[in-house]
């Protein structure tokens, strides 16, 4: 049957122009399926999964970053996971090597707000990984104030927390992601290396976060826009995902707030407060060789926050 100067059949679908005529057999593995340059196509399979990537997540012993770190391993990529209390770090370490993922699991104690912290971890991350994959950079931190009550040095521990920390370590493992992507690409015509930013719809719109918080992820949205322009040549991809609310250690004292929390609820066309997983899930699939082709992105993980209107 003709439709709009197709021919549609259930096993193939033909142009009218001969010289554009194309046959897909349905019925065939999408693997074996060529894109349009003639490559062979990922299986469906290989597209949703990390097996053999090499990631490196920031603040990974808590809340969202605790969360991507047990999705990426779940997925199959070796991880090495940065945070600054080392107790915690090592329980973390053990209790995800019990859950099955000894051998594909490291860590460093180092603070990234710190030149020293991430010196450290970078001469650490190399003694162990050759290259990288991935880098999440979640480490972030807050104190909820009136603009006017920051003491300079609140303000600058928020700004080395949570920006300067992932701008410098986007700098320094930029020769790590390249790496990682000249061997994604040896393997798939598609190939490449991501970097994805955990910011905060606080940089989207106003909340009541305060204005420091606010603007350090305001800043790291332009940031993921910025490289995901200038690194496009090297095949790094760079994105960000903007959590709402969610059920983690730096939220939870303001969320056991009743009065609050209803007030987030109302403001969320879902109704409810998201889980770390949640988060984490979104961060995976920027990740996933299923993302290719997107760079330069902010994925809001918030329930329809941004979208609700009056």
């Amino acid at each position: 049957m003709w439709r709009h100067g197709f021919l549609f059949s259930p096993r193939c679908v033909f142009q009218r122009e001969p010289s554009l005529a194309k046959s897909v057999d349905f019925a065939r593995p999408s693997s074996i399926v060529p894109d349009m340059s003639g490559n062979p196509a990922p299986s469906p399979a290989s597209r949703w999964q990390l097996q053999g990537c090499r990631a490196l997540v920031t603040g990974g012993t808590r809340g969202i970053g605790q969360a991507v770190a047990a999705e990426l391993l779940g997925l199959g990529a070796e991880v090495f996971v940065v945070a600054r209390d080392p107790e915690r770090l090592q329980r973390c370490l053990g209790e995800w090597a019990e859950a099955g993922h000894a051998g594909r699991v490291h860590g460093c104690a180092a603070d990234v707000s710190l030149d020293s912290g991430r010196s450290k971890l970078l001469e650490q991350l190399r003694a162990r990984l050759p290259d990288l994959d991935i880098l999440v950079n979640n480490v972030g931190t807050n104190l909820r104030k009136a603009t006017t009550g920051y003491s300079e040095g609140e303000v600058r521990h928020i700004l080395e927390t949570n920006l300067i920390s992932s701008f410098e370590l986007c700098r320094r493992a930029q020769p790590l992601l390249c790496a990682g992507a000249q061997r994604s690409r040896a393997a798939a015509p598609t190939g490449t290396s991501a970097i994805v930013n955990v910011v905060s719809v606080a940089g989207l719109t106003h909340l009541r976060t305060g204005a420091p918080y606010g603007m350090t992820k305001a800043a790291l949205v332009q940031l993921t826009r910025n490289l995901a322009c200038e690194w496009a040549r090297d095949q790094i991809r760079v994105n960000a995902v903007a959590p709402w609310y969610t059920w983690t250690p730096l939220a939870q004292p303001v969320l056991e707030q009743e009065s609050y929390r209803t007030a987030v609820l109302e403001r969320t066309p879902l109704g409810r407060i998201a889980e770390a997983s949640e988060v984490a899930s979104a961060v995976a699939f920027l990740c996933m060789p299923a993302a290719s082709y997107i760079t330069g992105q902010c994925l809001a993980v918030d329930g329809g926050f941004t979208a609700y209107g009056f």
